[in-house]
């Protein structure tokens, strides 16, 4: 499976379980796949919903800060990567 970066984690919210991501390129989609990597993190997850000021969206695009549930615990600095089946 391709993976594609697409951000990267600002802040984790550890009590919520959720990651402040910027969004650098491509987009994000609710459903997507999507693969969080750093010096200690290998979690993959599905984007159940992705939150942009307090407020359910679609889809993310470059430049957008969002909220995106965690299944583990992530670090600011970790890189954010979009899984694309073939």
């Amino acid at each position: 499976m391709a993976e594609e970066k697409v951000g990267e984690v600002v802040k984790f919210f550890a009590k919520p379980s959720v990651a402040a991501v910027k969004i650098t390129q491509g987009q994000l989609i609710v459903g997507d796949t999507i693969k969080y990597v750093g010096h200690t993190t290998d979690i993959c997850d599905t984007v159940e919903s992705i939150e942009v000021d307090n407020k359910k969206v679609d889809k993310a695009v470059p430049g957008d800060f969002i909220g995106i549930k965690v299944s583990g615990r992530v670090r600011p600095g970790d890189e954010v990567f979009k899984v694309i089946s073939e």
